[in-house]
């Protein structure tokens, strides 16, 4: 599948987050954790924000000024823009897009994990790259042994899913000008990491 799939996909369940079974806590606790290590807080972006607002709002409550989000699915844009309406978003593939500045923090929280595997490098340092000296990324990867594919139907359309695996990670991000802050595992026993790294 490629990225514009995932957005089809991602149109047909925005009622999955609409839904008030859906846990608006997810993640939360993991960027509360990031946001320890933001020492300026004047721009943020949410890659894959989606339609719920809830990283915008803790961003927002957190004391950042401008929040931009991007997503693939035009279906939860149009959503996340009611929500929010003074935010900037974009439609736009985050293996192919380019940033339009440079942020203070920024989360990929279960988005990048939908990009094709031989992406993650590059998408990886496109994040980096992104931030401002001292600032702050944190992004969720599947936590396993080794790089890992495969498509499921759990959420009902067919859903692509590509890690490096947690050495994976750790390999790419060395290469890059970032320190690893803290690696974790939220949802044991579910192979759910995440991290946060820091730009030199």
């Amino acid at each position: 599948m490629n990225p514009s799939d995932i957005g089809k996909a991602y149109d047909q369940i925005t009622h999955l987050w609409q839904s008030d079974e859906f846990d608006r806590t997810n993640g939360i606790a993991a960027h509360h954790r990031a946001l320890q290590f933001a020492s300026n807080r004047h721009a943020a972006l949410d890659v894959g924000c989606g339609c719920t607002g809830r990283f915008a709002d803790l961003l927002l409550d957190a004391g950042f000024h401008d929040v931009d989000g991007v997503d693939i699915s035009e279906k939860m844009l149009s959503l996340a823009r009611q929500r929010h309406p003074d935010m900037q978003f974009y439609c736009a593939d985050i293996c192919q897009w380019e940033l339009p500045g440079f942020y203070d923090f920024i989360t990929a929280w279960d988005s990048i994990w939908h990009i094709p595997l031989q992406e993650h490098p590059q998408v990886i340092a496109k994040l980096v790259n992104g931030l401002n000296p001292g600032g702050i990324l944190i992004f969720s990867f599947g936590g396993t042994d080794a790089p890992d594919e495969h498509q499921n139907y759990l959420m009902g359309p067919d859903v692509y899913y590509s890690t490096p695996g947690t050495e994976g990670v750790r390999e790419i991000l060395q290469t890059l000008d970032c320190s690893i802050l803290h690696i974790g595992y939220d949802q044991h026993p579910e192979t759910h990491a995440y991290v946060i790294v820091q730009r030199g």
